[in-house]
């Protein structure tokens, strides 16, 4: 059971392959994905989501495939969340996404009513990113029960109200999406400081 924004009980099925990391930014959401993926013993597919676009961003991309294993196949598709993920399901038993965050900034800025953001409605933008995590969740739902879908995103509404339309847009269509895949996801953790809270199984026992 899943309550929705509205305070509505919504029953949802859950995917057992499905595991959801989300959390500030810095606070360990991607080191422990990848502890994740390590600690199951098992081959691992890495779907990244970022593409080096500056300097700085260069950087952080080459840190990160300097720290994952020779041994992990890596995906680059910054858009086709879910051809990426088909193609990751034929190679490994772990599927680690990383992010959501990344891949609805890219998603976004190919929009062509971002000319307009100032007077289209967060809405508009939720309907469509939601419609693409749909079809992300149908590759996962089609997963075996051997293999498992990590994915990594981001929680952007604890701080301040962002001063610019886009911002705002951009923070309520990724906590529309956070919610989807976490009404999804059989398990779903939360880090903060670089430790892993089980938000689902918190949320479950506080629902009896």
């Amino acid at each position: 059971m899943f309550v929705d924004e509205d305070g509505e009980a919504v029953a949802v099925r859950e995917n057992p392959q499905l595991i959801l990391v989300t959390g500030g930014a810095r606070s360990g959401k991607s080191t422990y994905a990848e502890r994740l993926a390590r600690r199951s013993g098992r081959s691992v597919a890495y779907i990244a989501t970022a593409t080096a676009g500056d300097d700085d961003m260069r950087d952080r991309i080459a840190r990160h495939q300097a720290a994952r294993p020779t041994t992990w196949q890596t995906i680059e598709e910054p858009l086709h969340l879910a051809g990426a993920v088909c193609q990751a399901a034929s190679l490994a038993d772990i599927i680690l996404l990383d992010c959501i965050t990344v891949w609805l900034s890219n998603w976004l800025l190919l929009q062509d009513e971002l000319s307009s953001i100032e007077s289209t409605p967060a809405s508009v933008y939720s309907e469509g990113a939601l419609q693409e995590i749909e079809v992300l969740l149908r590759e996962a739902q089609a997963l075996n029960a051997q293999q498992r879908l990590v994915i990594v995103t981001n929680e952007v509404g604890l701080g301040i109200v962002p001063a610019f339309a886009l911002g705002r847009v951009y923070r309520d269509v990724l906590g529309a999406v956070n919610r989807r895949l976490a009404q999804e996801a059989a398990r779903v953790y939360f880090l903060i400081a670089g430790l892993a809270v089980d938000i689902k199984r918190l949320h479950e026992e506080a629902s009896l």
